[in-house]
């Protein structure tokens, strides 16, 4: 029953978080959505920020089993970049962003343990993509203009910022994919 609960709990702040932010969010919306008191969320987090520390981590894994997903589908790197773009378009779909994407905002708010799994994630993230460009840019798959690390830290923050325009233009999906579509182009060779 626990791990039940604190997945339920770690799926609902999840959701929440990706909706409105980790400051527009208390106990009690987990509480209601949960069907269980404030005192059973203390319980397991007894803090916010406890919560949130558990809830990046959480993100964290799942998202890299997700990026080793995107490897085992494919070798390509160009579908691979195809691929990781659409794990942000699935959030997209359902008027979520980024979970990390929503926590940077917030960064200077957030208690320190927080902000050191959110930098965490950004690096694991790098990492990957930092992987991808390599071998496509030595396999003149891809065409890097900048050094691979620099090119992964831009490809990840233009997804991320795609994902914000998206959501504020009121365009939705269709800026998205069209955002989405040129940042893959960019890396075309020739």
């Amino acid at each position: 029953m626990k791990e039940n609960t604190v997945t339920q709990i770690l799926d609902t702040a999840q959701q929440v978080v990706q909706l409105r932010g980790y400051n527009a969010f208390s106990y009690a919306d987990i509480s209601d959505r949960v069907g269980i008191r404030k005192a059973s969320i203390h319980y397991y987090f007894p803090s916010k920020g406890d919560l949130g520390r558990d809830l990046i981590q959480h993100y964290r894994q799942s998202f890299q089993q997700r990026l080793a997903q995107v490897r085992r589908n494919s070798n390509v790197p160009r579908e691979q970049l195809v691929q990781f773009v659409a794990l942000y378009r699935e959030g997209l779909l359902s008027d979520r962003l980024c979970l990390c994407g929503m926590l940077a905002a917030d960064y200077a708010t957030l208690p320190d343990a927080m902000r050191i799994e959110l930098q965490g994630f950004f690096a694991d993230t790098e990492a990957w993509l930092v992987e991808v460009f390599r071998t496509g840019c030595e396999a003149g798959l891809l065409d890097c203009k900048a050094s691979v690390e620099t090119e992964a830290k831009l490809f990840l923050a233009q997804v991320q910022g795609a994902q914000l325009t998206a959501r504020a233009s009121g365009e939705g999906i269709a800026a998205f994919d069209v955002l989405a579509d040129r940042l893959v182009q960019m890396f075309n060779p020739g």
